[in-house]
């Protein structure tokens, strides 16, 4: 257990220094494709019942127009409030990306998504202040990735076992860092935005599987926007609030990994090394294995649902603890379920934006499947330890007949296994099926795939609107 002594004035040296024509040509183009995915998933969470709300309360409470109101056609709403919208969106389906550790006490599922808190402050800022290039953008952007990633990665994983939900808490910084980078704050303002950052960062993961979770992503935005505002104006906090007995790393973490502190921010970039991984499901990472092995198992033996007796799941807590609803009232439960990802699996062969409603997770058919589903903590798999996510299942048919499938490879969507370009058109297809139509899709592709080219990057806000 570490007390720190330099982190935030580690971030704020390299927030201000960062620069485009310095970064790296690999994290420029794993940027892009960050870009894409949470943009995508600002377009699909615009139809959840939980951002309609948002939106109604943010229409009610008005304000000075900074940023356009995510579905709220020309509406616009001060920053942290659309930042607010934005990022509860993106993180509404839980589909947006992973970071990646190798550090084995930091189990899949332990570090923040990256992407959405410093995209949402981005693109608010951007629009605050207009005419922001597509290179100042990205800049932003992966600046605030690296901080928050970093952050995440040398804190003790005891900060996320004991409740602390690392998107909402950490992905403040993350926000904070983009939003300081664009309005240009430095010296004694720039630490007094991380020093307010600290103190307003929360969230906790008994709100797992409701509409709170996702907020918790829309709070980090909204406060790292609000945080970065509040500086430049003045408001004044602790300058080294990362660090110390008090600082928020010891507090909400019990300190940091003294060895990794040497790796400092912006030596090797974490978008890079370890890297990102861009979810395929609309659910915990750590459920992915298992959904890929089960989508195997039925399409090559062709399963008719009407066949199957009763399925096995064979696990590890890694995946048990988190993925805790052993039966999932609603779409935000079955996120965290895993006879409801399964049951998905083998009625429909997918689990996608369509399957994740609550008229077809309550539905008769998925009460039926979910209940012939069963969970096992496998302490075969358990002793194997948590470098891959590990899991077994063992599906009995009417018939008799027993087939199986195992779970033990690198993770589709991971460094290890990535999608293509392709594949994450695919993706962003399915999150905008219904929202947004082929041409505006065809032209967020090559904004994103074009962003440093970008005389305007506020221009991407528009393409979301539904």
């Amino acid at each position: 257990m570490t007390m720190t002594t330099q982190i935030t004035r580690d971030a704020c040296d390299f927030i201000q220094s960062s620069r485009f024509e310095a970064l790296p040509a690999e994290a420029i183009r794993i940027g892009r494709r960050c870009v894409l995915d949470g943009l995508a998933l600002f377009a699909a969470g615009s139809d959840e019942e939980s951002i309609a709300i948002l939106i109604e309360d943010a229409r009610d409470t008005g304000g000075k127009p900074d940023a356009l109101l995510l579905g709220g056609g020309d509406v616009k709403v001060p920053a942290a409030i659309a930042a607010r919208v934005l990022g509860t969106a993106g993180h509404a389906h839980d589909w947006d990306d992973t970071q990646v550790s190798r550090d084995p006490a930091h189990i899949y599922g332990l570090l923040t998504h990256p992407t959405i808190p410093p995209l949402a402050a981005a693109l608010v800022i951007g629009q605050k202040l207009g005419g922001v290039s597509g290179r100042d953008f990205l800049t932003a952007f992966l600046t605030g990735v690296e901080v928050e990633s970093k952050i995440s990665e040398w804190m003790l994983p005891d900060h996320y076992k004991r409740g602390l939900h690392s998107s909402g808490t950490v992905g403040t910084f993350g926000a904070c860092a983009a939003a300081a980078k664009l309005m240009g704050l430095e010296g004694p303002k720039l630490a007094h935005a991380f020093g307010i950052a600290a103190s307003m960062a929360a969230g906790i993961r008994t709100n797992f599987g409701t509409m709170t979770k996702p907020l918790h992503v829309g709070r980090a935005a909204e406060n790292g926007v609000t945080a970065a505002i509040l500086a430049s104006r003045g408001f004044t906090a602790d300058p080294e609030a990362l660090d110390g007995r008090w600082g928020f790393t010891m507090v909400q973490g019990g300190g940091v990994t003294e060895a990794k502190l040497t790796q400092g921010f912006g030596k090797v970039w974490s978008i890079v090394d370890p890297g990102v991984s861009i979810k395929p499901y609309p659910s915990g990472i750590v459920t992915h294995q298992a959904l890929d092995a089960m989508l195997k198992l039925v399409t090559e033996n062709d399963v008719d649902p009407a066949a199957v007796e009763r399925v096995d799941f064979h696990a590890g807590s890694n995946i048990l603890n988190p993925i805790r609803y052993p039966i999932a009232a609603n779409h935000l439960q079955a996120k965290f379920s895993m006879a409801a990802l399964l049951s998905m699996i083998v009625l429909h062969r997918r689990a996608g934006r369509r399957e994740f409603t609550d008229a077809f997770v309550q539905s008769a058919e998925m009460s039926d499947m979910q209940h012939r589903i069963v969970t096992h903590l496998d302490p075969a798999i358990e002793a194997m330890g948590t470098d891959i996510i590990r899991s077994r299942i063992e599906m009995t048919l009417k018939d008799g007949r027993k087939l199986t499938a195992t779970a033990d490879e690198r993770y589709r969507g991971g460094p290890d296994n990535p999608m293509s370009d392709d594949d994450l058109k695919a993706k962003v297809v399915a999150c905008t099926d219904g929202v947004l139509d082929a041409e505006r899709r065809e032209a967020l592709y090559a904004a994103a795939f074009g962003l440093e080219d970008l005389p305007d990057a506020t221009v991407l806000a528009r393409l979301i609107q539904p």
